[in-house]
């Protein structure tokens, strides 16, 4: 379906293509033309997602979300931000491991392992707060010039956890491979 190639102006996450294309029954090519005929390179992030979301199929399940990354794609596509970067032109990673445990066990677990480090890659760990909703259960720390980070563990399924850790405000994106793999090998640890 796709023809939209990878060039050196087409900066959009390559996997992310194919995924919207089955999803919503759409050529990246027509997306691309969508935005395009409604101006949405001099556009804001909130007005290229309403953009998306008025083209994403009805009967699509999670509209909003595809509707949200389709949007990033097309900012991505058009230069207006590289993968990594927010619509605040800050950096994001995040990494995520499935596990078969009670969620507030792994915060616990996790709690325990990194509530006493001082830093991560050579920046200054703020203090650990812990927080709990219905649905999640939460770690987060502040980091000196390097954003701030969360671990949300959530059930996946009746016996699976998922625990996503993001990290949020990176200021530029040449460490975020080398955070993700920081955050794995952390996260591997539990």
């Amino acid at each position: 379906m796709s023809s939209a190639g990878q060039s050196e102006t087409n900066k959009t996450r390559a996997e992310s293509i194919p995924g919207i294309e089955r999803a919503t029954g759409r050529s990246w090519v027509d997306w691309v033309e969508i935005f395009e005929s409604q101006g949405a390179r001099t556009l804001p992030h909130p007005k290229i997602a309403i953009i998306a979301r008025a083209a994403v199929p009805e009967t699509l399940a999670n509209p909003d979300w595809w509707a949200q990354g389709i949007a990033i794609a097309y900012e991505q596509h058009a230069g207006l931000r590289v993968p990594g970067q927010s619509s605040t032109g800050t950096f994001r990673v995040s990494a995520s491991r499935t596990l078969t445990a009670d969620r507030d066990d792994i915060i616990e677990a996790w709690a325990a392992a990194n509530d006493g480090r001082t830093e991560h890659l050579g920046h200054k760990a703020g203090e650990p707060r812990r927080s709990r909703t219905e649905k999640r259960t939460f770690w987060r720390l502040d980091l000196e010039g390097a954003g701030r980070v969360e671990v949300a563990a959530s059930q996946k399924t009746e016996d699976k956890i998922i625990v996503a850790l993001s990290q949020d405000g990176l200021p530029d994106g040449e460490r975020i491979e080398e955070w993700r793999a920081h955050w794995k090998s952390l996260l591997a640890e539990l």
